[in-house]
């Protein structure tokens, strides 16, 4: 790749050797073509740098950042965001997958309408890319809004470093990614929905229901030490987002009803 990439696109990658192939081809298979591909390697353990480094070989535009020790999803995504050379930053997890549309529709729509901070749709997948359902986006959220929920899928976000500045997220085992959302969007007043799926987003099996209580602590922890909300706030937000989630999950028509489920628009 000769000059400056218009998109950096970080993957934080451990362990993911049975998905990152398909995650990097579906990168290649972009129709935008201006973009880097910085792969952070989290001292994995199985055949994940083999496979990255022989893409590398082939795609010049692929690159890849070894680290010693593992650290973590913010510490890889850091790292990656500190070598980033394009305008745009864009991020996607080594077990998704993008649609061949998704930069070039992403891109056309931020820099048309001038928005620092876009994210869109996706479709959600079983391990063997089964059972695909898709969610909608609303069309804008503040942080506010995502102080009650987090409508932003880590794999579907974009935003514009030359307006925002480069916003690292903060060093949280999990929940990093909802906490650069809130960073980015105390630096400007939206972030855009594109209610277009445009992302596959892989739901590994055990990783929802056997991590509910996790995640709930760590996004306490994000109210309380990283955005430093009061304890009776910060319960609110966490009560809002339990109540909502359990709407949407096991009542979708209640929730669509009070705008908390979104359904995907057509695509044109």
């Amino acid at each position: 790749m000769t000059g400056r990439p218009q998109v950096s696109i970080i993957m934080p990658l451990y362990n993911g050797g049975d998905y990152v192939l398909s995650s990097i081809e579906s990168v290649r298979q972009q129709t935008f073509e201006s973009w880097e591909l910085i792969v952070v390697d989290d001292a994995s353990v199985d055949q994940s740098r083999k496979i990255v480094s022989a893409l590398s070989l082939v795609d010049t535009r692929i690159r890849m950042i070894l680290l010693d020790k593992n650290g973590g999803p913010a510490v890889a995504r850091n790292a990656g965001l500190d070598a980033a050379k394009g305008r745009f930053i864009a991020f996607l997890d080594c077990d998704d997958l993008w649609v061949p549309e998704k930069l070039a529709r992403q891109l056309s729509a931020m820099v048309r309408k001038g928005e620092a901070i876009s994210f869109t749709a996706m479709f959600r997948a079983d391990e063997k890319l089964e059972k695909v359902v898709s969610r909608g986006v609303p069309p804008r959220v503040s942080y506010f809004d995502m102080l009650k929920t987090n409508y932003i899928g880590c794999s579907s976000a974009m935003y514009d470093s030359e307006v925002l500045g480069k916003v690292r997220a903060p060093l949280l085992r999990r929940r990093q990614d909802y906490g650069l959302w809130l960073l980015l969007l105390k630096k400007t007043q939206y972030a855009y929905g594109i209610n277009e799926p445009l992302v596959i987003y892989r739901v590994r099996s055990g990783s929802v229901s056997s991590n509910k209580i996790t995640t709930a602590f760590y996004t306490w922890r994000l109210y309380r030490r990283v955005e430093g909300l009061a304890f009776l706030f910060s319960l609110w937000c966490i009560s809002n987002q339990l109540i909502r989630a359990l709407i949407r999950n096991r009542m979708p028509s209640v929730a669509k009803k009070l705008g908390i489920l979104y359904p995907v628009s057509e695509v044109a």
